[in-house]
């Protein structure tokens, strides 16, 4: 996650926070008529127009933050990071992963994808840095690997559109080799960011207790 994207979650939760206490007699209410806590984070967020980040923030407030001296901390903090960011949490939508989603990477459905991606980058969809070779053995490599649990594939979606891929590999050194790769006509709105925390979930579920490592990709994101 950017700079720019941690301020503008801080953000997200300061404002929601605010928010919540201006309406705090409707936020209690909303959560007493919640069956559980996911059902409360949802309900929170649609009362007050904020994103889920900033719902189950407000429902992990505790009494403390609740005082005058809290609720002024609060404001100040929403006021120095309006004036640190240049632009709006709409700007980069995707930030937050609202309405975002990772599938497993389909040779055939997924071919247009990643023949984009080798044509800009240029370089093996294995993470070897070396020359791309013909996509169709790049993705006859991939499958086999894939089926070895030697690496993990993800498409990156906005609802049903195709917007970036995730390469997991797994390394000699025993690590797993994570790059996100982003469409230029998507860039700039925090998809990246976006991909790189479900992935986080996606790559801990096909490799159990391996570490991690962000490789730097091959264009920005």
């Amino acid at each position: 996650m950017t700079d720019h994207d941690r301020a503008a979650a801080r953000r997200e939760i300061t404002h929601a926070l605010l928010t919540a206490l201006e309406r705090r007699h409707e936020v209690l209410d909303t959560i007493v008529e919640a069956d559980d806590r996911a059902a409360s984070v949802g309900a929170v967020a649609q009362l007050l127009g904020v994103s889920t980040l900033g719902a189950e923030a407000i429902m992990g407030m505790s009494f403390a933050d609740l005082t005058k001296t809290a609720r002024k901390r609060n404001s100040e903090e929403l006021d120095d990071l309006n004036s640190q960011l240049s632009f709006t949490q709409a700007e980069r939508p995707a930030s937050t992963a609202e309405n975002f989603d990772l599938r497993p990477f389909d040779p055939d459905a997924d071919s247009d994808l990643f023949a984009a991606r080798t044509t800009e980058i240029g370089s093996a969809g294995d993470g070897s840095g070396s020359p791309a070779g013909v996509l169709d053995d790049e993705i006859a490599s991939a499958k086999d690997r894939m089926f070895a649990e030697e690496a993990a594939w993800f498409v990156a979606l906005e609802g049903s559109d195709k917007v970036g891929l995730v390469f997991g590999e797994l390394t000699d050194a025993g690590e797993v080799s994570v790059r996100i790769w982003i469409h230029p006509e998507h860039r700039k709105k925090g998809y990246g960011t976006a991909a790189l925390r479900k992935s986080r979930s996606e790559m801990a579920s096909v490799f159990p207790g391996v570490p991690m490592v962000i490789r730097a990709p091959g264009a920005p994101a």
